[in-house]
């Protein structure tokens, strides 16, 4: 009998058309596959940059449609093995990993080992590795039962924190006294100005930009020397700064390329938490020329030069830190359904969603 299960799709060039639709599966998956259950994801606003930069980078290709105007927005979560056709995953086999908001997905096990594998389905051999790697909860040193919403929400988007963090420090912070993070309540901002504001040299400030109605919440991290609204970028003080944009306004970027001309001395493009205002990079604004942050070319070059034990040893030690504080930043919202997972995806499309809270969903 067929295993009947759920999929979100989304009309790619208009992402507030979603809809569930059926999904059919055999109960025996083909030679050298398996079966994952989806057992539950985060949704946060870096999912969205997932949906509006998906064409540039490829996100569509990981869970193929059949119709190619649509597509399956990725989300990080756990899944189990439910069926199994591969001699070396077991069926019960718990995973962490990229998953499509849907109710199963079906992957082709590689490499395997004690630790996990890779998905070698051909669709997504041109990605990142990064992307294709599922690990076994059994031997996940970051995983805790009681943490897998907060490790959902935070692990993807820590370690582009990790990344951001590390960039910076190899860099000298590219001669900057002043860090300035836009969109300062997002998961990956959170993460990014924890680990500046660790161990910060004297004399480095670090300035949180977010809208009126999140500036409580940011003030309350304290991480940040100074939190201040959008329309009070012109009182950014004119020294050496870092733009960490996550917001992907491009209104916000030439304000503040514009103010702070030639002591802007880097701008980097990570997020569109304001996906609707993004537009190009700009290349041709004052200061620093804007640069988009890839995190996954950026770990494969910095696992080169680390190794992958130091380089493992260096994103635990920095998450083990991360999740203790973020414990107390962030209430963890659960919700399940079609109904309640379309919900809260146009609330987030919609930039509707508390940042106090954290949402984890299964269909």
């Amino acid at each position: 009998m067929p295993i009947t299960g759920q999929d979100l799709i989304v009309t790619r060039t208009a992402l507030a058309d979603a809809r569930i639709v059926p999904a059919n599966f055999p109960d025996t998956p083909p030679d050298g596959t398996c079966l994952l259950r989806v057992d539950g994801f985060a949704l946060t606003a870096n999912n969205i940059t997932y949906g509006v930069a998906a064409d540039m980078l490829g996100y569509w290709d990981f869970f193929p449609t059949q119709d190619d105007g649509d597509g399956r927005i990725p989300v990080w979560g756990f899944a189990t093995v439910l069926a199994s056709s591969h001699p070396d995953v077991a069926v019960g086999e718990r995973v962490y990993g990229y998953l499509p908001m849907s109710t199963h997905v079906m992957v082709q096990p590689d490499k395997v080992n004690d630790t996990g594998f890779v998905d070698a389905a051909r669709h997504r051999a041109a990605r990142a590795p990064i992307y294709n790697h599922y690990a076994f909860t059994r031997s996940d040193p970051q995983w805790q039962a009681d943490r897998e919403a907060l490790i959902s929400l935070f692990r993807p988007l820590f370690t582009t924190s990790f990344l951001l963090d590390d960039l910076h420090r190899e860099n000298d912070w590219f001669g900057a006294e002043q860090a300035i993070l836009s969109s300062a309540s997002s998961k990956t901002a959170l993460g990014l100005a924890f680990l500046m504001s660790r161990d910060a040299p004297p004399g480095r400030s670090f300035v949180g930009l977010t809208s009126a109605g999140n500036r409580r919440f940011v003030e309350g991290l304290g991480c940040h020397d100074r939190v201040i609204d959008y329309d009070a970028v012109e009182s950014l003080p004119r020294t050496a700064s870092a733009f960490v944009d996550m917001a992907g306004n491009a209104d916000l970027r030439q304000r503040i390329h514009e103010h702070l001309g030639d002591g802007l001395k880097s701008s980097r493009a990570v997020g569109m938490t304001h996906w609707q205002d993004s537009g190009g990079l700009g290349g041709d604004l004052p200061g620093a020329r804007p640069e988009f942050f890839f995190a996954p070319a950026y770990a494969q070059q910095r696992l080169k030069e680390l190794g992958p034990a130091e380089f493992q040893t260096r994103l635990g030690t920095a998450w083990s830190a991360f999740t203790e504080a973020a414990q107390s930043w962030i209430t963890i919202s659960r919700a399940s359904g079609p109904e309640e997972v379309l919900a809260c995806y146009h609330a987030m499309l919609r930039g509707e969603i508390d940042p106090a809270e954290g949402h984890y969903l299964s269909l």
